[in-house]
C-alpha cells in the first residue's frame, strides 16, 4: 500500500492523530514539545503550545477538547482557553503517554517513566464529573487504546509486552478479561480500529503499520520510509484515509530525513468516528 507524505518533518515525536469534524479535521501532537498541531485543507499546519507534554487529545461533546498532559488531565474550552485539573502524581520521572475515550464518554490516558523502567506506569480514567480512577497499574509503556465498532471490546498496548491485548467492556464493569490479541514485532505503539473491526497498530521501530483482522491474524502491512512509526487514525471524507504519525526521537542528525512528518494512504476501508468525552 503506497503512502504519501503530507507535511514536512516538523515534529520531533509526533503522536496521537485524531480526526474530528467538530474541530475541522485532523489534530495530532508533537508530544515532547507539548504542542497540538492542526492540519488545514491546504496542508498548512498550525501549532499551539499546551504543556511540557501533551499525550493524547479527544473532542468534548460540549466543544473543545480533553487532553492528557504531563501528569494528569486538562480541558480545552470552546473559547480555546485550557483548564488544568489537579495533578495525579508528583513524581517528575513519570509522564502521560497515550489514551482514548470509551463508548460512555470517559477519557483514559496511560503513563510511562521517562527512563522506561518496568511497571512504573498506570492507566487512568477521567469521568465526565471530573473524578479519576486508576484502571490498570504496573504498566511499563501505556500506549494505544481503542474500542471495537460495537463497543464491546477494547484493544490496548503496553509496548513492553510486544503485543496487543483485548479486554471485554461494559459501562458498569469497565475493562475486564484481559487477554492477548496479537503478538506484534518491533514495538507496538498507537492503535486505531476500522469499521470492519480490524485493528491497525503503528510499529515504533518497525517502519510500518500492521492491520490485524478481528480474529487476530495479520492481513495488511503498510510500509513507511522511516523507522519510528507512532500512531494512526482514519479521517478525511467518509473516514477513508489513514493518517500516520512518525518520530525522530533518538535518531542521529541527518538520518531518515522524513522522520517526524505526517503520512497518509487510502486503505480501501473506512474508520469509525472518534468517540467524544462527555465532560
Amino acid at each position: 500500500m503506497k503512502v504519501e507524505q503530507v507535511t514536512e518533518p516538523l515534529a520531533y515525536h509526533a503522536e496521537g492523530p485524531v480526526w474530528s469534524d467538530a474541530w475541522g479535521g485532523l489534530r495530532w501532537l508533537d508530544m515532547l514539545a507539548g504542542d497540538v498541531l492542526s492540519l488545514a485543507p491546504d496542508h498548512t499546519v498550525a501549532r499551539r503550545h499546551v504543556d511540557t507534554v501533551v499525550a493524547a487529545i479527544r473532542p468534548r461533546r460540549r466543544g473543545g477538547a480533553v487532553i492528557g498532559v504531563e501528569r494528569g488531565f486538562a480541558l480545552e474550552n470552546t473559547n480555546g482557553t485550557v483548564t488544568f485539573l489537579e495533578s495525579l502524581w508528583s513524581d517528575e520521572r513519570v509522564r502521560m503517554n497515550e489514551g482514548g475515550c470509551d463508548p460512555d464518554g470517559r477519557f483514559y490516558c496511560g503513563s510511562t517513566a521517562y527512563d522506561g523502567r518496568k511497571g512504573a506506569g498506570s492507566l487512568h480514567r477521567l469521568d465526565p464529573d471530573g473524578s479519576t480512577t486508576v484502571v490498570l497499574d504496573e504498566v511499563t509503556v501505556s500506549n494505544g487504546l481503542e474500542w471495537s465498532p460495537d463497543g464491546d471490546r477494547a484493544y490496548y498496548v503496553d509496548t513492553a509486552t510486544g503485543r496487543i491485548d483485548v479486554f471485554d467492556y461494559d459501562r458498569a464493569g469497565g475493562l475486564s478479561g484481559r487477554r492477548p490479541f496479537a503478538a506484534v514485532p518491533d514495538g507496538p505503539d498507537g492503535v486505531t480500529v476500522d469499521a470492519e473491526g480490524g485493528v491497525w497498530v503503528a510499529l515504533y521501530g518497525g517502519g510500518a503499520v500492521h492491520r490485524y483482522a478481528p480474529d487476530g491474524t495479520l492481513d495488511e502491512v503498510v510500509e513507511l520510509p522511516v523507522t519510528k512509526v507512532t500512531a494512526c487514525t482514519f479521517g478525511g471524507p467518509g473516514l477513508g484515509r489513514l493518517f500516520i504519525t512518525t518520530s525522530r526521537e533518538h535518531l542521529e542528525p541527518g538520518t531518515e530525513p522524513e522522520a517526524g512528518a505526517l503520512f497518509t494512504c487510502t486503505p480501501g476501508i473506512t474508520g469509525v468516528a472518534v468517540r467524544e468525552f462527555f465532560g
